[in-house]
Protein backbone atom coordinates (compact mmCIF):
# COMPACT_ATOMS: atom_id res chain seq x y z
CA UNK A 1 0.00 0.00 0.00
CA UNK A 2 1.04 3.47 -0.80
CA UNK A 3 2.79 5.90 2.15
CA UNK A 4 0.66 8.84 2.57
CA UNK A 5 1.57 12.33 1.64
CA UNK A 6 3.31 13.68 4.69
CA UNK A 7 2.21 17.85 4.84
CA UNK A 8 4.14 21.06 5.75
CA UNK A 9 2.61 24.00 7.02
CA UNK A 10 2.64 26.29 4.12
CA UNK A 11 4.59 29.34 3.82
CA UNK A 12 6.94 27.92 6.34
CA UNK A 13 10.61 27.19 4.36
CA UNK A 14 11.78 23.65 4.31
CA UNK A 15 15.63 22.70 3.73
CA UNK A 16 15.38 18.99 1.78
CA UNK A 17 18.06 16.70 1.87
CA UNK A 18 18.27 13.06 0.14
CA UNK A 19 21.42 11.09 -1.19
CA UNK A 20 21.37 8.17 -3.57
CA UNK A 21 21.30 4.71 -2.47
CA UNK A 22 24.68 3.47 -0.18
CA UNK A 23 25.52 6.95 -1.43
CA UNK A 24 25.83 6.01 -5.02
CA UNK A 25 26.55 8.83 -7.55
CA UNK A 26 23.13 10.97 -8.84
CA UNK A 27 25.00 12.48 -11.23
CA UNK A 28 27.53 11.23 -13.27
CA UNK A 29 27.38 13.53 -16.60
CA UNK A 30 26.65 17.64 -16.55
CA UNK A 31 23.22 16.78 -18.97
CA UNK A 32 22.50 14.69 -15.27
CA UNK A 33 22.41 17.83 -13.10
CA UNK A 34 20.69 19.93 -15.88
CA UNK A 35 17.88 17.22 -16.45
CA UNK A 36 17.22 17.08 -12.80
CA UNK A 37 17.08 20.90 -12.58
CA UNK A 38 14.84 21.15 -15.39
CA UNK A 39 12.49 17.94 -13.38
CA UNK A 40 12.84 20.20 -10.11
CA UNK A 41 11.45 23.12 -11.90
CA UNK A 42 9.02 21.90 -13.56
CA UNK A 43 7.44 19.73 -10.28
CA UNK A 44 8.02 22.87 -8.31
CA UNK A 45 6.40 25.19 -10.51
CA UNK A 46 3.36 22.58 -10.94
CA UNK A 47 2.52 21.85 -7.27
CA UNK A 48 2.93 25.16 -5.83
CA UNK A 49 6.71 25.04 -4.16
CA UNK A 50 8.90 28.56 -4.22
CA UNK A 51 12.63 27.08 -4.60
CA UNK A 52 15.04 29.74 -3.02
CA UNK A 53 17.99 27.74 -3.31
CA UNK A 54 19.98 24.55 -3.94
CA UNK A 55 23.43 22.92 -4.44
CA UNK A 56 23.61 19.83 -6.09
CA UNK A 57 26.73 16.99 -5.19
CA UNK A 58 27.37 14.07 -6.64
CA UNK A 59 25.29 11.97 -4.32
CA UNK A 60 22.92 14.13 -2.92
CA UNK A 61 21.30 17.19 -3.43
CA UNK A 62 20.37 20.17 -1.01
CA UNK A 63 17.01 22.64 -1.54
CA UNK A 64 15.65 24.85 0.21
CA UNK A 65 11.90 25.63 -0.40
CA UNK A 66 8.97 27.18 0.61
CA UNK A 67 5.33 25.17 -0.17
CA UNK A 68 2.29 27.32 -0.74
CA UNK A 69 -0.01 23.92 0.44
CA UNK A 70 0.22 21.52 2.95
CA UNK A 71 0.69 18.61 0.69
CA UNK A 72 2.36 20.73 -2.39
CA UNK A 73 6.10 19.91 -1.36
CA UNK A 74 5.52 16.04 -0.87
CA UNK A 75 3.60 15.77 -3.98
CA UNK A 76 6.65 18.13 -6.24
CA UNK A 77 9.19 15.93 -4.15
CA UNK A 78 7.46 12.50 -5.14
CA UNK A 79 7.41 13.39 -9.15
CA UNK A 80 10.80 14.68 -9.06
CA UNK A 81 12.14 11.37 -7.35
CA UNK A 82 10.41 8.97 -9.33
CA UNK A 83 10.97 10.76 -13.08
CA UNK A 84 14.65 11.36 -12.03
CA UNK A 85 14.95 7.70 -11.09
CA UNK A 86 13.43 7.06 -14.44
CA UNK A 87 15.83 8.83 -16.56
CA UNK A 88 18.75 7.88 -14.76
CA UNK A 89 18.30 3.68 -14.90
CA UNK A 90 17.01 4.28 -18.40
CA UNK A 91 20.09 6.24 -19.00
CA UNK A 92 22.92 4.17 -16.79
CA UNK A 93 21.15 0.48 -17.52
CA UNK A 94 20.33 0.05 -14.44
CA UNK A 95 17.17 -1.52 -12.22
CA UNK A 96 16.13 -0.64 -8.38
CA UNK A 97 15.68 2.33 -6.02
CA UNK A 98 18.02 4.97 -6.55
CA UNK A 99 17.46 6.63 -3.66
CA UNK A 100 18.62 6.01 0.32
CA UNK A 101 15.01 6.50 1.68
CA UNK A 102 12.73 9.26 1.52
CA UNK A 103 13.81 12.74 1.83
CA UNK A 104 14.40 14.70 4.77
CA UNK A 105 12.93 17.81 5.05
CA UNK A 106 13.81 20.50 8.10
CA UNK A 107 12.09 22.74 8.75
CA UNK A 108 13.30 27.08 9.26
CA UNK A 109 11.44 29.02 11.57
CA UNK A 110 13.74 32.04 11.68
CA UNK A 111 15.67 34.34 9.06
CA UNK A 112 19.40 33.82 10.99
CA UNK A 113 18.70 29.72 10.35
CA UNK A 114 17.43 30.50 6.99
CA UNK A 115 20.54 32.39 6.08
CA UNK A 116 22.84 29.98 7.73
CA UNK A 117 20.90 27.13 6.02
CA UNK A 118 21.84 29.09 2.93
CA UNK A 119 25.54 29.55 3.28
CA UNK A 120 25.81 26.15 4.50
CA UNK A 121 24.43 24.50 0.92
CA UNK A 122 25.83 27.12 -0.74
CA UNK A 123 29.38 26.43 1.00
CA UNK A 124 29.21 22.64 0.45
CA UNK A 125 31.20 22.41 -2.36
CA UNK A 126 34.19 24.15 -0.45
CA UNK A 127 33.74 21.64 2.49
CA UNK A 128 33.92 18.28 0.01
CA UNK A 129 37.12 20.02 -1.27
CA UNK A 130 35.96 20.37 -4.95
CA UNK A 131 36.48 24.07 -5.24
CA UNK A 132 38.70 26.65 -3.54
CA UNK A 133 35.68 28.95 -3.97
CA UNK A 134 32.13 28.61 -4.07
CA UNK A 135 31.85 30.44 -6.99
CA UNK A 136 33.87 28.07 -8.82
CA UNK A 137 31.07 25.56 -8.05
CA UNK A 138 28.17 25.55 -11.18
CA UNK A 139 25.48 23.40 -9.67
CA UNK A 140 24.63 25.98 -6.92
CA UNK A 141 22.58 29.22 -6.53
CA UNK A 142 25.77 31.05 -5.22
CA UNK A 143 26.81 32.88 -8.18
CA UNK A 144 22.73 34.11 -8.10
CA UNK A 145 23.17 35.49 -4.41
CA UNK A 146 26.62 36.69 -4.77
CA UNK A 147 27.19 37.81 -7.93
CA UNK A 148 23.36 38.71 -9.60
CA UNK A 149 23.16 36.00 -12.15
CA UNK A 150 19.46 35.94 -13.30
CA UNK A 151 17.47 34.08 -11.15
CA UNK A 152 15.29 32.77 -13.90
CA UNK A 153 12.79 30.36 -11.61
CA UNK A 154 14.78 30.61 -8.60
CA UNK A 155 12.70 33.06 -5.87
CA UNK A 156 14.70 35.45 -3.73
CA UNK A 157 13.69 34.81 0.05
CA UNK A 158 12.91 37.80 1.93
CA UNK A 159 15.44 36.76 4.44
CA UNK A 160 18.11 37.05 1.30
CA UNK A 161 16.64 40.25 0.22
CA UNK A 162 16.73 42.38 3.86
CA UNK A 163 20.81 41.83 3.21
CA UNK A 164 20.30 45.70 0.97
CA UNK A 165 18.08 47.81 -0.24
CA UNK A 166 19.44 46.96 -3.68
CA UNK A 167 21.27 43.98 -5.87
CA UNK A 168 24.54 45.17 -5.04
CA UNK A 169 24.73 45.50 -1.76
CA UNK A 170 22.96 42.01 -0.80
CA UNK A 171 25.11 41.19 -3.03
CA UNK A 172 28.13 42.26 -1.25
CA UNK A 173 26.78 41.31 2.33
CA UNK A 174 26.07 37.61 1.43
CA UNK A 175 29.68 37.67 -0.06
CA UNK A 176 30.77 39.04 3.35
CA UNK A 177 28.50 36.70 5.13
CA UNK A 178 30.38 33.48 3.01
CA UNK A 179 33.51 34.49 3.90
CA UNK A 180 33.10 32.80 7.10
CA UNK A 181 33.10 29.02 7.31
CA UNK A 182 29.68 27.63 9.00
CA UNK A 183 30.40 26.46 12.35
CA UNK A 184 30.83 23.33 13.43
CA UNK A 185 27.92 24.66 16.20
CA UNK A 186 25.97 25.60 13.49
CA UNK A 187 26.62 22.24 11.32
CA UNK A 188 25.33 20.22 14.16
CA UNK A 189 21.76 22.60 14.54
CA UNK A 190 22.02 22.24 10.81
CA UNK A 191 22.11 18.66 10.47
CA UNK A 192 20.44 16.73 14.07
CA UNK A 193 16.73 17.25 13.63
CA UNK A 194 15.12 19.41 16.99
CA UNK A 195 18.62 20.75 17.64
CA UNK A 196 18.06 24.85 17.36
CA UNK A 197 15.36 24.19 14.94
CA UNK A 198 12.67 25.26 17.53
CA UNK A 199 9.87 23.95 19.32
CA UNK A 200 6.75 26.21 18.35
CA UNK A 201 4.22 23.69 16.96
CA UNK A 202 2.47 26.80 15.14
CA UNK A 203 5.39 28.98 13.56
CA UNK A 204 5.26 32.36 12.19
CA UNK A 205 6.28 31.47 8.39
CA UNK A 206 9.87 33.07 7.46
CA UNK A 207 7.57 34.50 4.22
CA UNK A 208 9.73 34.40 0.80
Amino acid sequence: MARPLRSYIPGVSLHVINRGINRSPLFLENFDYEWFLGLVERATVRNGVAVHTYALMTNHFHLILTPDGTTALPRAMKEIAQRYAQFYNRKYDRIGTLWNGRYRAIQILDETYWLTCLRYIEQNPVRARMVADPGDYRWSTYALHASGKPPGWIVLHGAYLALGDNPARRQESYRALCGTSVSNAEIVRLRVPGVGIGSDPNPTPVRP
